[in-house]
Parts: structure tokens; sequence; C-alpha cells
């Protein structure tokens, strides 16, 4: 037998083995190409990248105040470094997920082949599911690249992928740092990630103060988030190795329901941290004095809850350095049985009520115009508007007669507030208030007519604390601040010096204001302070501002969502917390009063024929008297007062014509003055003139002897 080897068959091996080799480079090759993981950042850069769903807001010394959510997407807080996570939270989670962690490279090899193996049993029906295969690791990896992990691809090359990119993090990174980036990163139950958002939503404490049991529940959450409180107490209690469960499941039971969630920041600032915080991880520094700040919350809590919610239900206040015009107290409500409580009552734009009168009665002085000893007629009158006929009537719906600047501001009247409007200028009013920063007088002065002197614009809080602010700087304004460290602007002179301190010191006048608030008000401190209270049509709002030497406190009372108040007024319901919150600002420094500026002069002043005592008073130079008293009916402007412009008679069918007679009525000395109706002569003035009406729009004129008109109103019969 020939046994010698057939040559072409020796021939052909090689070519069989290159081939093969060729294939397995090929397989290789493309198994290597098919699960090249994505490039994974470096640590540095996961931190520094790291962007959490909240913002922080800080007082004036670095201490927090507040926070608020600005990103919905997932909730995260700030990044919590690995020194700073409970010991045993690190434990039960390496246990529990990835127990070789600190000694392989990213991937347990013999964890796989356990998995593996027991894959196999599984299949041949002799064995039991076991933990994964997946580490510490390839979690990050995926975390980090979500393409690693895509929902309903399990198969090996993703497997493949999440173990190289694995052992790619833990060349670059060391083991701390892939623990650490795992519980920033790691989604938890709801819309939590990462350790700081998890512990305090789910267990109501800080990363560090987790204990034994809470490293077990937080652990046993990793491989199923939303596990319910049976699933989780029983793989929780495995984690913790408890021979008792009971307290495990407890506690697992409390997880799911959701009812340890906690805050940590103080929420002193709510509204303000939604007005300032815009974006997610920003944190800003502000002017506001923590110290300040409480004092305000708790003056506004203890005077709503005294008046109770069936009074009414929300306020806020507003306290301003006026050096600085930094804002030292923010508080947009304090809750308690609010129905609008996540309205900011400090910005919301309300109905000024008698607040506008102080400068009203600046800008007529400070032209001249007026005295704080003028007189004033605090009696009914009727003024023709664009829209109609304006009848203002004080708060009481009583008058006082002939009063003084002093008086009737003080005492805040109505009436004289009104003709002090019509000697001043509708639209120069309103420019004055712009010029003061109440923008959001966006109309003409036509468009408000003479209730402005009333206060039927609609203004917000700081809006009034600063333009009242700008008495206490002798009439200078600047806006306000509420970032710390923030340039201040320059000083623009809107109110002359001396009219602000005549203002300023009639405001502070207790005696003046006594018949209408009482000998001792809350308005009443014992410093130097000067304040206005104001209450807006239909009770919905009330306001008290006022200033001492160094603060401006504005307090606005209400109901956000608009309804009267029951039974409060100014006094009652804005004045005690502006009173609080000046006492607890001045405790062992006591306001002091403004010296008296250039262009200002004192004089001794006697007002006969009014209620009012003689007194010393301050004048601008140069305009200053020694008695003054209402002026007599023959020395005041000839005038019509009946019938009132814009008046609507109708003639009754049922009784004759020349009984329906309308008495036309002069005031004024008015000898040689004649009335006119139509274009047609009526008779002399002081004759005590009757008009036969006829249905139809009527024009009746007042003409001087020399025929210039003096006055005119247009009336309509029907």
């Amino acid at each position: 037998m020939n046994l010698s080897p057939v040559p072409g068959r020796r021939r052909r091996w090689p070519h069989v083995l290159a081939w093969a080799a060729l294939a397995a480079l090929v397989f290789v090759t493309a198994a290597h190409l098919a699960t090249r993981p994505p490039a994974m950042p470096a640590f540095e850069k996961v931190r520094a990248d790291w962007r959490p769903s909240e913002a922080w807001l800080y007082d004036r010394d670095g201490q927090l105040l507040d926070s608020e959510r600005v990103n919905f997407e997932r909730r995260r807080l700030a990044w919590v470094p690995l020194n700073d996570i409970s010991p045993a939270v690190r434990t039960a989670v390496v246990q529990s997920e990835d127990r070789r962690f600190w000694s392989h490279g990213g991937v347990d090899w013999l964890a796989i082949a356990s998995a593996a193996r027991a894959r196999l049993t599984i299949l041949g029906g002799t064995g039991d599911r076991s933990r994964g295969a997946s580490t510490l690791a390839m979690q990050l990896a995926a975390f980090l690249d979500p393409g690693l992990a895509q929902p309903g691809k399990r198969d090996w090359r993703t497997k493949l992928r999440q173990m190289r990119a694995g052992q790619a993090l833990a060349e670059d990174w060391s083991h701390e740092q892939m623990l650490e980036a795992y519980f920033n990163l790691v989604p938890l139950r709801g819309e939590a990630q990462g350790i700081g958002a998890g512990a305090q939503s789910l267990f109501g404490k800080k990363p560090a103060e987790l204990n034994r049991t809470d490293a077990a529940l937080f652990a046993g959450l990793l491989p199923n988030p939303a596990a319910d409180a049976e699933a989780l107490g029983r793989r929780a209690c495995r984690i913790a190795q408890a021979k008792d469960c009971s307290a495990i499941r407890a506690a697992a039971a409390t997880l799911v329901s959701g009812e340890q969630a906690a805050r940590f920041d103080p929420a002193l600032a709510p509204h303000l941290a939604v007005r300032l915080l815009d974006q997610p991880g920003k944190r800003v520094k502000t002017t506001i004095d923590r110290r300040i700040q409480a004092a305000a919350i708790v003056a506004l809590r203890r005077q709503l809850a005294g008046l109770g919610s069936d009074r009414v239900r929300d306020g806020a206040v507003v306290v301003l350095d006026n050096a600085t015009g930094e804002v030292l107290a923010y508080v947009g409500g304090v809750g308690l049985k609010s129905t609008a409580a996540s309205v900011d009552g400090a910005n919301a734009r309300r109905q000024a009520g008698s607040t506008l009168k102080p400068h009203l009665y600046a800008q007529v002085i400070e032209h001249g115009w007026l005295t704080a000893a003028s007189i004033l007629d605090d009696s009914p009158v009727q003024l023709d508007t664009a829209s109609g006929l304006y009848v203002p009537k004080n708060y009481d719906h009583s008058f006082k007669g002939p009063v003084s600047v002093r008086h009737a501001l003080a005492s805040s009247l109505n009436v004289p507030a009104v003709r002090a409007l019509v000697i001043d200028d509708v639209q120069q009013f309103r420019d004055r208030l712009w010029a003061l920063g109440y923008h959001g007088l966006v109309e003409d002065g036509e468009y408000y007519g003479f209730s402005l002197a009333l206060g039927s614009a609609e203004v917000s809080l700081v809006e009034q604390a600063n333009a009242f602010r700008t008495f206490a700087n002798q009439g200078r304004y600047t806006p306000v601040h509420f970032i710390r460290g923030e340039k201040a602007d320059e000083a623009r002179q809107i109110v002359s010096p001396a009219a602000a301190f005549i203002v300023g010191d009639i405001l502070a006048d207790a005696s003046a204001r006594a018949d209408a608030f009482g000998a001792d008000s809350a308005l009443r401190l014992p410093f130097w302070a000067a304040a206005k209270t104001g209450t807006s049509k239909g009770m919905r709002d009330n306001w008290c501002i006022g200033w001492s030497d160094r603060f401006t406190v504005a307090v606005w009372v209400g109901n956000l969502e608009g309804d009267s108040m029951r039974a409060v007024s100014g006094t009652s319901g804005a004045a005690p917390v502006w009173r609080d919150v000046m006492l607890a600002l001045h405790a062992g420094n006591p306001g002091k009063p403004p010296a008296m500026p250039e262009g200002v002069e004192a004089r001794q002043i006697a007002l006969p024929g009014t209620r009012e005592p003689p007194r010393r008073e301050y004048f601008l130079t140069g305009t200053a008297q020694t008695e003054m008293a209402a002026a007599p009916q023959a020395a005041r402007r000839p005038r019509i007062t009946s019938p009132v412009s814009g008046s609507v008679y109708a003639l009754d069918p049922d009784i004759p014509i020349d009984r329906q007679r309308l008495a036309v009525i002069v005031s004024g000395s008015v000898a040689g003055y004649r009335l006119i109706l139509d274009k047609k002569p009526l008779g002399d003035a002081d004759a005590g003139q009757q008009i036969l009406p006829r249905p139809g729009i009527h024009m009746l004129t007042l003409v001087d002897p020399g025929g210039r008109m003096i006055d005119r109103v247009r009336f309509t019969v029907r």
C-alpha cells in the first residue's frame, strides 16, 4: 500500500488557511467597526456641562433665599461631589449593581461568564435568572450617550458597544470620577435625575443624610425606578440583608406615596425668584436683606391672619434703601388662604387710590400755584369731561368747606385734590407721574381725566415705593436695584427739593390728619416718618406708602382676584403692616426729620374762615403770607353753575311746559355780564334768568361787559 501524501492535497492546505485567516480578519474588522462605541467625553467636561433644572436666589450676604425650577424636562439639582454622598448609599449601589467595580477595567468578565452560564441553564430549563453583567461604567456610558441603550435594542451588538464604551471610560476616568458621575446622571423615580434631586424628592433629605434603609431603597430603585411598593421593598430588603424587613417595607410604601418630598431652601422670596431666575443653574445675588425680608413676611402674615380671609386674602410689601435704591425686602405674597398665591402682588398693577395725591400737590406747590396754607373749597363740584359729567366725592361722603392744602392732603380729601388738578393740568400731572416711574400710564392725560387725582390709574407696589422714595431724596429720582453690585444710574431732579420737603412735612403731620385718621392712628410712629394711605374704588385695593430718613416702605393689601374687601380701610388694612416694618427697621435707631432745604421759609400763619388754628407753616421762598382765607364769592371767577355742562333734562308730558322752566345760576360778581342762549340774548346774568326748555341740544354762554366769552355750558333737553 502506498502511504505517501498526495502532492495536490499538500499544496491546497496553505491556501485554505490563508483564506480562513482573511475571512477571520474581515469578520473581526467588521465586528470591530460594527461595535465601535461613540467617543466618551472627559469627566471635567461632563461636570462643567451639567445644568441643573433649578436656579438659586441669594440675599446680599450670600445666604440662600429661594430657588426656582426653570427647566421642566428633568428635575436636576446642583452637581453633588462624591464626598457629599452618604457612604451607605455608595456601598449599597456598588454591592447591588457592580460588586467588583473597584477592581475591573470597565467590564466585569467574571460577571459576563456567570450571566452566560445562567443564560444557558435557563435555556436548558435547569436554572433561574440571575443579575445582569452590566457594570456601572457601562451604565454610565449609556447615560452619557443614550444611543448606547435605545429602547427595544438589547442585542449582542448593543451590548458589545456598551462594553467597549465602559472600557474607554475606565481607561480615561478614575473609579471615583465614574461613581460620582453615575450618581449625578442616574435617572430616578418620576422626573428626578441624580442623587441630589432624588434624595430631596424621594427621601426629603440631602445626599449626605441618607441612612442604611434609605441606601437600600435607593439601590433598589435602580433596576426599575417605577417599581411598586411591594417589589421595591422586596429588593431593598435583599440588598440590606435584613432579617426583619417590616421597617424597609413601610419606608418603601412611604417613598412610593411621595409623602417625603421637601424643599431645602427657606422659600423667603418666591415671587422675586420667578422675576429674576430665568436660566437653569443661574445664581443671583440680590440686594435683599434677609432680616428685613423675614420681618416684612411676619408683619404681613400676622395682619392678614388677624383680618381673616373672609375680609382680605392677599398682601405685598416692598422696602427700599433711600440712598441707594436697593430693594431690601420684596414680599409678593405670603400664601395663607390666598386663592391666587402664585400672582406677584408687588409687581401687579392695581388702582392707586389716594396715593397719587402727594405727587399732584408737590407739582402745584412747586409751580407756586398753591402753598401748604392755600385754601381749597371742599364742597360739591361737577366737571364736564369727554366721557360725561364727573362728580367727585370724599371717602366719607361729607364735605368740610374751606380747608388748607395741608389739611386736604393730610386728611386725603378728594374734592380739593380734584380742584388742585383743575389748577394744574391733567396732561402735565400724567407726565409727572411717568417721570416718577409710573410706566403703566401709557395713555395721555385726556384718557384718565380728572379722576387721575383720585388714583384711577393702575400702578405697581414697586413703582409706588420708588416714587415716594423720590420725596425722601429731595426730589431726586433713580431706578430701583434688585441685583447686588449693579451700577447705580445718575439721579434726575423730578421734584424741587423745596416742594418735596413741604409735602413730606405735611404727610408726617399727625395733627393735620387727625380729623380723618384720629390722633393716634397706625401712621403715627415714635420718630419722624411721612406716610400716605389710599383705597381704590370698590374697596379692592388698600395702600400705605411712606418713608423715614433711611427707608421707604410700601404695603398693599387686597384680593388678587379683584373682589372687594370687607370692612378694611387704609389705617386698618395696610397701615399696621407699614408700622410694624418701620418699627423693625428703626429698632434702636429712630428716624430723624429732614433738614429744611434752600428755597423754603417758615412763617406763622392764621386761617380765618376755616376750622384750622393758627400754626407755623412752610412756604417756597417768596410765597409766604401771614393770613390765608377763602376768597369771597364776589372775588371768584364768574361762571355758570347751573345748568351743569353735559346734563340731560327730560320734559314731563303731564306737566305744562311753562311750569318746567330751568333756572340759570351764575356765581361770582356778574354785574354787567350777559347770558346768551343758542346765539340769542337771554338777558342780564344777575337777573335770575329762567329758560323755557325746548327739545334739542342747547348752548348757554356767559359774556362780560365787553362781549368776551367767560364760560359756556352745553345741555340737552328731551
